[in-house]
């Protein structure tokens, strides 16, 4: 036995051992069953074997060509190639969401569709050729949009949560266009992949929606082949986990055995499709030649137990099958394997002299598609239906309103314009949000398109995930900013990643609102009064607003889902929990933070700032900030310049990307520039502004003024760590040292360097 290969082993076992196989002689017909009792008719059976070995020999070749520097994927799906039973029985539009094992699920789709070329996609993915027709040399994975397959770059099933959201679509969308719907959604793991806490979140979802009779037509489809890279499944751990799940249906079928196989998964696709349920398929795998190319298989496997799996290989199971029914000689079996490696070989040699990636903005570039024309592209309803819904045209009210209610009006608006947008989350339904920002949304538009979910975080992400999948703009709302910490990937790693492994062709266009930052007073500590934005400002491609006033909240909003409408985009709406419900800025009853609803078709460009104070030329100072930064902000600007200072605040509005270019003018005006931050020091954008300032206009002199890295405390403990009024007036006088003020100052009022 080599010391690590087995490859060479596997590729002669299996032929030596076809070759050896009992031919009976010719059976009568190739249209037959190929055993008693079962549904696969040996002609399909022969090509679904041949779907086998094109995974097979991917497998091989993508380990020949990384040997020899040309490859880089060596994670292949030998031993799992009985899920081409479980393609061939689904239909060709059945969304897929497919694991890294699937290389026959998807040569056997492609086998069935017109004009698809499964292997040769694989290939150009495996040398990372630009050619690729889904992720264009990103990444190598199985994805096609002819095949309804939109690719994953999972490993720990995080793929599951938007499978369940793609099936709670189909039959709402259905319904909403007045149609049957005949599709199910099937997505594929491993048994070590069922244990993550993603794949649990997505089963408890699935069943949680099942128990009140929500459709949820998923085939869940467990491929078990018993250790995840070197750590054992216990034996009969997946259905003593899955066989009396609540909500769930529990198939089993052995994937060694390409007729069990198809049965099984036949019985199994028939119920979703028939009762709109989510069902389990348990399917029995083995793997062959370790976890991937580099694996050393004999380090935490015995020789005796790696050719006790071998032996139980699956294309072996299939052809002698085949030949022992007398629907293929072993000649014929064997001139398949020989036949099919010839052909991808020259696939391979073809696939290399293909074009690679070669600048860095052919890379990013599908992670910005961002058509200017967007900000133009805001719906709004016919009139008579918004007046039967808001009454008095909110655009006609001369009454200013805070920011919860403009954006309540904004949601309203957006969703009587474009009936495929979803609003959903933890409260957000009858109650209207735990700061009914959503009140009276679901008695006016329904309870099909305002909906409460569980309580879990990833569920949500994972439901708009898949609802973007199936056409609608979802509106998925994490009820506080700390919430999404432990549901992050799910923007991150599945929504975020889409468009770059798909090249632009697949999106998740949705807007997702965070209740978030802090200033609350004490409530809550630092689960409700949480900021750190980082988690979000990471993420290659999100679009982040972050409105501070009423009016910009709704042009925001509007351009938000434009972006996430035409564009694909993955935005996230981050709504300043202190300002929701504030009226006043510099006393009690001024109502200076209240402001009228903007004209509809009004809405902001992305990476529009805003301009507060003296506009143009030379001013004393810049202030940038957002959110509650900007209340304070303008209230110290007031007190400056009362004293004769010109100060310009900026409202940054756009937290990613940041609008850089665009602050460069106003810190050449000022030559001093303040960051106002409320963000802890390491969680915020203030390192990120400051040093692309000090770049762009040199000599800039500036200051920062942040959060501390801390926890939020309860009450006023609160305002220790939390940027205050007095530390950025005296940052701001520190800075405004020697410059000359316009006016004289009274005699009883601090010098330009006093104490504030």
């Amino acid at each position: 036995m080599s010391v690590v290969s087995r490859a060479g082993a596997v590729e002669r076992n299996l032929l030596d051992a076809l070759s050896a196989t009992v031919y009976p002689g010719p059976a009568p017909s190739l249209d037959v069953a190929v055993r008693p009792g079962s549904g696969l008719t040996a002609r399909r059976a022969i090509g679904l074997f041949e779907s086998q070995i094109e995974s097979r020999v991917l497998d091989l070749l993508a380990r020949e060509l990384k040997n020899a520097n040309q490859s880089y994927y060596t994670i292949g799906s030998s031993g799992h190639e009985g899920n081409a039973a479980v393609a061939d029985v689904l239909r060709s539009d059945d969304p897929a969401f497919l694991h890294y094992r699937s290389g026959a699920f998807f040569c056997a789709r492609a086998a069935k569709t017109p004009g698809a070329h499964g292997p040769m996609d694989v290939l150009l993915g495996l040398v990372a050729s630009i050619d690729e027709p889904i992720a264009g040399g990103r990444h190598k994975v199985f994805g096609s949009v002819p095949l309804c397959i939109p690719p994953q770059t999972s490993t720990i099933a995080s793929h599951l949560p938007k499978a369940v959201g793609n099936a709670l679509s189909m039959d709402r969308l259905a319904h909403l266009e007045r149609r049957d719907e005949e599709r199910i959604a099937v997505c594929t793991f491993g048994d070590a992949s069922a244990n993550h806490a993603t794949a649990q979140a997505a089963f408890n979802a699935a069943g949680w929606a099942t128990h009140q009779n929500v459709p949820v037509p998923l085939l869940f489809v467990c491929e078990d082949n018993g250790i995840g890279i070197s750590v054992r499944t216990p034996a009969g751990w997946i259905a003593a986990q899955f066989r009396q799940r609540a909500g769930l249906r529990y198939f089993s079928a052995d994937g060694l055995d390409l007729a069990d196989a198809w049965d099984g998964a036949e019985r199994a696709q028939a119920w979703v499709r028939e009762n709109r349920k989510p069902a389990f398929l348990h399917l029995r795998t083995i793997r062959l030649m370790g976890h991937a190319g580099s694996d050393v298989e004999q380090l935490y496997r015995t020789p005796a137990e790696i050719a006790a799996t071998e032996a139980m290989d699956p294309l072996l199971a299939t052809g002698r099958m085949l030949v022992e029914g007398g629907f293929l000689t072993p000649d014929e079996a064997v001139g398949l394997w020989e036949s099919t490696r010839v052909r991808l070989r020259a696939m391979a040699d073809e696939a290399l002299r293909r074009p690679k990636l070669t600048t860095r903005e052919a890379v990013v570039a599908p992670l910005f598609r961002q058509d200017p024309a967007t900000v133009a592209r805001v719906p709004v309803a016919p009139e008579e239906r918004r007046q039967a819904a808001f009454g008095t045209l909110p655009e006609t009210e001369e009454r200013a309103r805070h920011l919860a209610m403009q954006i309540n009006r904004a949601l309203l608006d957006l969703m009587l314009a474009d009936p495929r947008t979803l609003l959903f989350g933890e409260d957000v339904a009858r109650k209207g949000g735990v700061y009914h920002v959503t009140a009276e949304l679901s008695k006016k538009l329904g309870l099909a398109r305002v909906f409460n979910t569980l309580l879990d975080e990833t569920s949500i992400l994972g439901m708009a995930i898949g609802a973007a999948h199936a056409g609608f703009v979802p509106f998925p709302e994490i009820q506080y900013l700390a919430y999404l910490i432990n549901a992050v990937d799910q923007l991150r790693g599945e929504a975020g990643s889409m468009s770059f492994f798909s090249n632009g062709q697949y999106s998740n266009g949705m807007v997702v609102r965070i209740a978030g930052l802090a200033y609350q007073k004490g409530f809550g500590g630092h689960f409700h009064n949480d900021n750190g934005i980082a988690s979000l400002t990471e993420i290659p491609g999100i679009l982040v607003g972050c409105p501070a006033r009423p009016d910009d909240a709704v042009r925001m909003l509007r351009t938000l889902y434009a972006a996430a409408r035409h564009d694909g985009r993955l935005c996230v709406f981050l709504e300043p929990i202190a300002l929701y419900m504030t009226k006043d800025l510099h006393e009690d009853g001024d109502g200076a933070w209240l402001a009228t609803y903007p004209a509809p078709h009004q809405a902001l460009a992305i990476g529009e700032v805003g301009v507060y104070g003296a506009a143009e030329g030379r001013v004393d100072l810049c202030v940038i900030t957002y959110a509650n930064g900007l209340w304070m902000s303008l209230r110290v600007a007031k007190r400056l310049e009362a004293e004769g200072y010109r100060v310009r605040v900026i409202d940054l509005r756009w937290l990613h990307p940041l609008p850089f270019e665009d602050l460069v003018p106003h810190a050449r005006d000022a030559g001093r520039v303040l960051v106002v931050d409320e963000c802890r020091a390491s969680s915020g954008v203030a390192d990120a502004l400051v040093a692309d300032l000090v770049e762009r206009v040199p000599g800039v002199v500036h200051r920062r003024v942040v959060g501390a890295d801390t926890y939020i405390p309860l009450a006023a403990a609160a305002n220790l760590v939390l940027v205050q009024e007095p530390e950025i007036e005296q940052a701001a006088r520190e800075l405004l040292v020697g410059v000359t003020r316009s006016v004289s100052l009274p005699p009883d009022r601090p010098s330009a360097g006093g104490a504030p």
